[in-house]
């Protein structure tokens, strides 16, 4: 853990993981969370065909995919600097191919090669090329992380100045965002993390990073979250004020796609009237609805093993592995997005909110309660 200058001058601490995808020399280092924090260790990526595949196999998750696609994308287009312009062309496009498909439902990636293609398309020289392309990685990534700072700033502004928040799974960029913007507003917050099977990403990864930031942290099983919920002392630590989580894709219908067990922490808390809170950049626009997002569906081994030791009787043979869930609009309280919370009946009002609008830190709230479910959130 390290120290980082916060507002007005204050010492706050960094996690691990805020820097945890890196390119050096002819390198992509990625920091391996299948094995963290027990251990430390790198994935050393020498193409972005093995980027892709570090993407694929689980190295990173959550955030780490776009950076990581970032950084394999610069590589890529550094290691062209001596082939023809058109050659150059060619290879990067290979390489956003192999990048952009090695999952499917998190757009990150792919819109990370897209906007990095795009960059060079005006480029006359190979040098040019290599300056555009490394630059728009940059950009991108650098965007991506004031993005979440934004979105966190909009999540900060429906939340009391104390509030406990049961989230879920990882959230990276969008979690350290709503932490920054807390800070910021000098919004005091307590956690409770699910666990996360069968990759225990809230356990290794989200804990243990709310940790390192100074925060209380009260771990659960994935299947406590509705007792959690439903508890006037929540998981010991005070009744939870909120559910908050990362979402990898949200529908303009509100639907919001997010690692599985999201929707049953969304059902529990509305039925037990806590506001379920998304946090996501900005809505799909190429995606109607919930349905129209592909939800990746993993190796089924996964859940018969956990943190590749075989939990299940070696009797068991048939298990199923759906990555993500979708959550109907109606039990999402509202999406905080970078331009501001919209309810998700009101989520296309996006597209027309000033993109600047939480470019600045927000002004704590005075509320006891949250916006209620079925508000306007805009205002």
């Amino acid at each position: 853990m390290s120290k980082t200058t916060g507002p007005g001058g204050a010492s706050a601490p960094t996690a691990t993981l805020e820097n945890s995808v890196i390119l050096t020399g002819d390198t992509v280092r990625i920091l391996d969370r299948r094995v963290f924090p027990s251990r430390i260790e790198w994935v050393i990526a020498h193409t972005a065909e093995e980027v892709a595949e570090a993407i694929r196999a689980m190295v990173t998750q959550s955030s780490g995919p776009l950076y990581a696609a970032c950084a394999g994308m610069a590589l890529t287009a550094q290691q062209s600097r001596d082939q023809p312009l058109p050659d150059a062309r060619a290879r990067l496009a290979a390489a956003g191919a192999a990048i952009a498909s090695a999952r499917p439902t998190n757009r990150h990636p792919q819109d990370a090669v897209a906007a990095i293609i795009d960059a060079t398309s005006a480029a006359t020289t190979t040098a040019e090329f290599v300056e555009r392309a490394t630059d728009a990685a940059t950009a991108f990534a650098a965007a991506y992380r004031d993005a979440g700072v934004r979105l966190g700033r909009a999540a900060v502004s429906l939340l009391p100045q104390r509030a406990t928040i049961l989230t879920h799974c990882w959230g990276e960029a969008y979690l350290f965002g709503l932490v920054t913007a807390a800070r910021e507003a000098g919004t005091a917050l307590t956690w409770v993390a699910t666990e996360t099977r069968p990759y225990l990403q809230g356990a290794r990864l989200t804990a243990h990073s709310l940790r390192e930031l100074g925060y209380d942290v009260t771990l659960i099983t994935d299947g406590m979250a509705a007792a959690a919920l439903a508890s006037p002392t929540g998981a010991g630590s005070g009744p939870i004020d909120a559910a908050i989580t990362a979402a990898d894709r949200v529908a303009m219908d509100g639907s919001v796609i997010n690692k599985v067990g999201t929707l049953a922490i969304a059902a529990a808390s509305s039925t037990f009237d806590i506001p379920y809170i998304a946090l996501v950049e900005a809505p799909d626009a190429e995606a109607p609805t919930g349905a129209d997002v592909v939800i990746e569906e993993r190796d089924p081994r996964d859940v018969l093993e956990v943190l590749g030791h075989r939990t299940a009787s070696e009797l068991v043979t048939d298990a199923w592995y759906p990555a993500f869930d979708i959550t109907p609009p109606r039990l999402v309280t509202s999406i905080a997005t970078s331009r501001g919370p919209f309810s998700p009946d009101r989520l296309a009002e996006y597209f027309t909110t000033p993109a600047d609008r939480f470019a600045s830190p927000v002004t704590a709230t005075t509320a006891d309660t949250l916006v209620p479910a079925g508000t306007d959130a805009t205002a």
